[in-house]
């Protein structure tokens, strides 16, 4: 068992959002593949954050079959975007999605719009890639429901489709549900101030759900507070059936069909 837990009998499920490039893995990162998989983790997608880090999330998606990729740069990192480098990375056979991108207002005060502008202009040359490359997206949107709608509502149609990241429980961006996209749902789910994404959880489509981790962070509780890990997922996963009133079995297959209809159709 690992950390005490044990999903060897359980249904795959597949963590849409798990950053195994994060240099806390570095140590051990060969353990953490192999209880994964022992515990029914069937695919894991590195989302692309930082440049600099996408060589070895590439180079980690090679290393285990079951493990993918997205290249994109998130809003922090907007000053270090560079659309050729990129590219480079985002028509790779194990590169499954565009992203995270999006916005994020969080530490920005209203005197910062330059920055929020910049942000923008990002986002929407990575949608354009990801239109280009016939690749789904995953969303970062922080502070910025309205923001992050309107951009995504001009280039839904053109996409194959996307998921917001790390929900965060807004009415607005419930919306793009109807735009062919899908929400991913985490560790929040179990923090006791988590009232609002409890209470607008049975609002989203049941096709439209996603299981991630966003590991090493956002850890589930009971751990909060440790390093996360992708076969925390099942926590997860426990905690959403009981609020949807679903067989725990049944939430995780069609979690894992989800999953596998925006990334993996075609992919080997």
């Amino acid at each position: 068992m690992f950390l005490g837990l044990d999903y060897k009998n359980s249904e795959s499920i597949i963590d849409t959002h798990c950053h195994l490039d994060d240099e806390s893995y570095f140590g051990d990162l060969d353990e953490i593949i192999k209880h994964s998989k022992q515990n029914k983790i069937e695919k894991i997608i590195i989302p692309g954050a930082d440049l600099s880090h996408l060589s070895r999330a590439r180079e980690i998606s090679y290393k285990y079959d079951y493990v993918y990729f997205a290249a994109g740069v998130h809003p922090y990192h907007c000053d270090e975007f560079d659309l050729e480098y990129l590219k480079k990375y985002s028509y790779d056979e194990k590169c499954v999605a565009i992203g995270e991108c999006g916005l994020d207002y969080f530490y920005l005060k209203s005197e910062n719009e330059s920055v929020k502008q910049k942000q923008k202009e990002i986002f929407n040359i990575q949608l354009e890639l990801a239109r280009d490359a016939r690749k789904p997206v995953i969303i970062h949107s922080r502070d910025a429901n309205d923001d992050t709608y309107q951009i995504l509502k001009k280039y839904a149609k053109d996409l194959k489709g996307g998921v917001i990241h790390c929900f965060n429980a807004s009415e607005h961006l419930l919306r793009l549900s109807d735009e062919g996209f899908y929400f991913g749902i985490g560790g929040v789910l179990t923090f006791k101030n988590a009232k609002n994404l409890v209470e607008i959880l049975p609002k989203i489509p049941k096709d439209k759900l996603l299981l991630e981790t966003d590991a090493p962070y956002l850890t589930p509780t009971p751990f909060r507070g440790k390093r996360n890990h992708p076969i925390l997922t099942h926590l997860v996963a426990d905690k959403m059936s009981e609020i949807l009133n679903i067989d725990r079995q049944e939430l995780i297959q069609i979690c894992t069909k989800n999953a596998n209809d925006l990334f993996f159709q075609g992919v080997k």
